[in-house]
């Protein structure tokens, strides 16, 4: 289904918040595995799949669910099943945690970056409160260790509607620009797709006074993003400190665009011991 992004100001109202194969898993045959780079002491594939299937690579979603009302605390679950069929229990950790799920609504007018707990059977749960009906898509990135101790990183997502009358919001112009009470922040470098390149992102207030970036998840900031048309997630880590540049403060991540178009970066980032969330659209060449 076609996504149709949400404004700027529609976010922030709202906020106060490539994949490689897809299909049905065969339990009796092991997908084989993609390139790797190292993790620590393990091994860990680069990231497959882009957040718009539920299975890729051996892995599957399984019964996901999400709260049935908006605007009040509902339970979020899911499972994660393996080529052999049984729910997969070993992950390694990735900026501390074993799992980051982004549940986003299909105009991508709501964002959610949650961290739900396992059982003992496998199954991922949390509290969480979506603030508007619609047609969602929940999208958890792992990395599942294997008997070695080496992981898969894959990015698999389910679609789950929230019952109620909704109407998507307007398409944001890719202007490489957001704000968030007290913190803006703009992206000064242009992106062009299926490039490595070092994206920069400029944090300044409107009072002139650089931001003070505190950790979150063990780093500087956080940044996602989903492309306008097609959905695919892209995960781009911190590259360093950040660095002070005159009356503003830069973040610089390596960025890795897979596909053309128009994307709505989420910018997570700690201000004055706040967490930020800032939505910036961009254009990729």
């Amino acid at each position: 289904m076609r996504l149709v992004p949400a404004s700027v100001a529609t976010i922030v109202s709202v906020l106060s918040l490539a994949a490689c194969t897809s299909g049905e898993p065969t339990p009796d045959a092991q997908p084989s595995a993609p390139a790797s780079h190292d993790h620590g002491a393990a091994r860990v594939s680069l990231p497959v799949g882009d957040g718009t299937e539920r299975y890729d690579v051996g892995y599957s979603l399984a019964d996901v669910r999400l709260p049935q009302r908006a605007d009040e605390p509902g339970r979020l679950s899911f499972r994660i099943d393996n080529f052999r069929g049984t729910a997969q229990t070993r992950f390694l950790v990735e900026q501390t945690k074993r799992i980051h799920v982004y549940v986003v609504r299909d105009d991508l007018a709501v964002f959610r970056h949650v961290h739900p707990t396992m059982d003992d059977d496998g199954t991922w749960s949390a509290t969480l409160t979506l603030p508007e009906p619609g047609d969602y898509r929940l999208v958890a990135e792992f990395i599942a260790r294997d008997v070695g101790g080496n992981g898969d990183h894959v990015l698999l997502g389910d679609r789950v509607a929230v019952p109620g009358d909704w109407e998507p919001s307007p398409a944001p112009r890719p202007t490489g620009t957001g704000g968030d009470w007290g913190v803006d922040a703009a992206v000064t470098t242009d992106l062009t797709a299926g490039e490595q390149e070092q994206l920069t992102i400029r944090l300044t207030r409107p009072d002139g006074g650089v931001p003070p970036v505190g950790q979150y998840l063990g780093t500087s900031a956080h940044l996602t993003g989903f492309h306008t048309e097609s959905g695919g997630v892209v995960h781009m880590h911190p590259m360093g400190s950040p660095l002070r540049n005159g009356d503003a403060l830069e973040l610089e991540f390596h960025a890795e665009m897979p596909e053309a178009g128009t994307y709505l970066l989420f910018l997570q980032v700690r201000v004055d011991d706040f967490l930020h969330t800032l939505p910036i659209p961009v254009s990729v060449a």
